[in-house]
């Protein structure tokens, strides 16, 4: 396995995907997040996300059989869906999860060999921070969007405080973020949400209420519009 210290960087094509995919990701606004989310279900809630308006998701590491789902989803969907991966702790689950066709990567934490592995194949990067010390760090070290998390207990106010002194640097709220507070988040000034168990729930995916995942996906959508018309 190739180590980060080889002199890998990205081409031109991936330069401009890398754009693409941030532009995708802004746009729609909603990082669907698959944790722990069956693998045999997953193109059906794929497509349940995509009736509904939400185009990215994310596969967390930590799910059973990730790399499958990523390649699954990514061969599958192809342009129709950015497919990335969560919780990448390490640069060989960087290498891991673009093998298997990943074209963001999210961590719950910053990481600078992950962030630097990510920046010299030229791929997005979304690492974690929370306090506005670890949200510059992030940013300074190469991140393209910086993940907030977790922003359950401080709400949408928080992001409103920290886009006051920071107010270049892009941020994605994730954990706590639901259909009631979505369009309050983006009001603040996040560029896009990172939707989990409110979104993807396992027991609606497990049931295959495929319906219901549709309209919570067309909820969030519906929130971001709102927030940005605010």
């Amino acid at each position: 396995m190739a180590s980060v210290a080889e002199p890998v960087t990205s081409t031109p094509a991936a330069t401009n995907q890398k754009a693409a995919d941030l532009e995708r990701v802004r746009r729609t606004g909603v990082v669907a997040i698959m944790r722990h989310t069956e693998a045999s279900l997953a193109i059906e809630a794929a497509e349940a996300l995509l009736r509904g308006g939400v185009d990215v998701v994310e596969v967390t590491m930590n799910t059973a059989g990730a790399i499958g789902m990523i390649a699954q989803l990514t061969k599958q969907f192809g342009e129709r869906m950015v497919v990335g991966a969560g919780t990448v702790l390490s640069i060989g689950a960087v290498r891991q999860a673009l093998d298997a066709g990943a074209r963001f990567v999210v961590a719950p934490n910053t990481d600078p060999k992950v962030i630097a592995l990510c920046n010299q194949l030229g791929v997005p990067v979304v690492p974690g921070a929370f306090t506005p010390t670890e949200v510059v760090t992030a940013w300074h070290l190469g991140a393209d969007l910086v993940k907030v998390f977790p922003v359950s207990s401080v709400g949408a106010r928080y992001i409103r405080d920290l886009r006051g002194p920071l107010p270049d640097i892009p941020l994605v709220p994730t954990g706590g973020i639901t259909t009631d507070n979505v369009a309050d988040f983006i009001k603040a000034g996040a560029v896009a949400v990172g939707a989990g168990s409110d979104l993807v729930d396992k027991g609606l995916v497990d049931r295959r209420d495929f319906a219901e995942l549709e309209r919570r996906a067309r909820a969030f959508a519906d929130g971001v519009r709102s927030g940005r018309e605010q």
